[in-house]
């Protein structure tokens, strides 16, 4: 149960760096009830983060895709876990 727990904190360190509605937002699409709209996103975002070349799509949304399906998914729990320690370490020094 520890991997869950590490990707909790992760991602509660990361939304001290997001603006109010998008930690507010992250929050609600990372309730146990909301796994019918956590993964949909999750895909689109993802397929997003692939055509990330084109305008407003980035390449930014292909992790955020990851981290939300990790939330459901337990084998990816510690990858996710430590590239969000990673950029939760960079956006600290930033």
């Amino acid at each position: 149960m520890r991997r869950k727990e590490d990707l909790t904190r992760e991602i509660d360190s990361l939304k001290e760096h997001l603006p109010d509605w998008a930690a507010r937002l992250l929050d609600i699409v990372r309730a146990p009830h909301a796994v019918w709209v956590r993964v949909p996103l999750a895909i689109v975002l993802m397929a997003g983060g692939f055509v990330g070349f084109l305008p407003i799509l980035g390449f930014w949304m292909l992790p955020l895709g990851l981290a939300l399906l990790a939330v459901d998914l337990p084998f990816m729990r510690p990858p996710m876990a430590r590239l969000l320690a990673f950029i939760n370490g960079k956006l600290a020094k930033a």
